[in-house]
């Protein structure tokens, strides 16, 4: 059992807790939560997984069959609060592998509906965008290098296992890629307050790229210019936004009604 936080496994937990670099180095994240953690097992993704001394005696089933072929740890309860990212963890976590797709992996069928994220910065606005992306039947989820990384702790949590399940992709230049799509015949869809098109009337096409800009500043000039569809989403009171995982979240269903109608 690991009773020390300067353990070296330990030591490179928090590292990979806390930063995105080390991450993309190992080409690793860690997930938290027995949710979490049985579906990267059943995955076969897990690298190792460690687990605090009373959540392994509050086990009902013998270790083998819990953890599977997964290695696995036991840290002492103060250690393991010590390296959890949440206030109160649930007593496992686990290095599990970073997930790797390419853009044809979500661009090959006749009907695709694409979330594109440019420069979307908030932890909570991008786990839940996922997570409405797989709930809305997206095919997969196209980031720009500046949007918050996928692998954070925060976001991790808030996709609710999403990220198991829903393809995704950081590209480096958001621009060059809304070019590729529509040369792949998508239309790009974005949101825009001079708009006078609502989003509930206007007809989608099967392949359909909804793109949801940064929280502060919305979608650039760029994307703007190059939207084939220009929406606006009707608001009342005084509010000039909304948030970004509402908007995506609006925009989402509606394709999904207007698929499934």
């Amino acid at each position: 059992m690991i009773s020390s936080s300067s353990n070296a496994q330990i030591k490179n937990l928090a590292k990979l807790q806390k930063n995105a670099k080390t991450r993309r180095e190992q080409n690793v994240f860690v997930t938290e939560g027995r949710k979490m953690f049985e579906e990267a097992r059943d995955l076969d993704i897990v690298i190792k997984a460690y687990v605090s001394e009373s959540y392994l005696h509050e086990l009902i089933i013998p270790e083998e069959d819990y953890f599977g072929v997964a290695d696995y740890e036991v840290i002492s309860d103060k250690v393991f609060r010590e390296v959890a990212d949440t206030m109160t963890p649930q007593g496992i976590l686990a290095i599990v592998k970073q997930p790797s797709y390419s853009l044809n992996d979500f661009t090959q069928n006749t009907t695709s509906r694409l979330l594109l994220l440019e420069d979307l910065r908030d932890p909570g606005n991008l786990g839940t965008l996922l997570r409405t992306a797989e709930a809305a039947g997206m095919t997969g989820v196209i980031m720009s290098k500046e949007t918050v990384d996928l692998f954070n702790p925060k976001v991790v949590r808030s996709t609710m296992g999403s990220i198991f399940r829903i393809p995704f992709l950081y590209v480096e230049n958001f621009q060059d890629i809304l070019e590729n799509l529509q040369a792949k015949g998508f239309s790009i869809i974005a949101t825009d307050l001079q708009s006078k098109r609502n989003f509930t009337e206007e007809h989608y096409p099967n392949k359909s790229a909804v793109v949801i800009g940064n929280e502060s500043r919305g979608i650039s000039d760029a994307t703007r210019k190059q939207a084939d569809i220009l929406v606006h989403i009707p608001m009342c009171g005084k509010l000039e936004s909304l948030n970004a995982s509402v908007a995506g979240g609006l925009i989402m269903y509606e394709l999904y009604r207007q698929q499934n109608s």
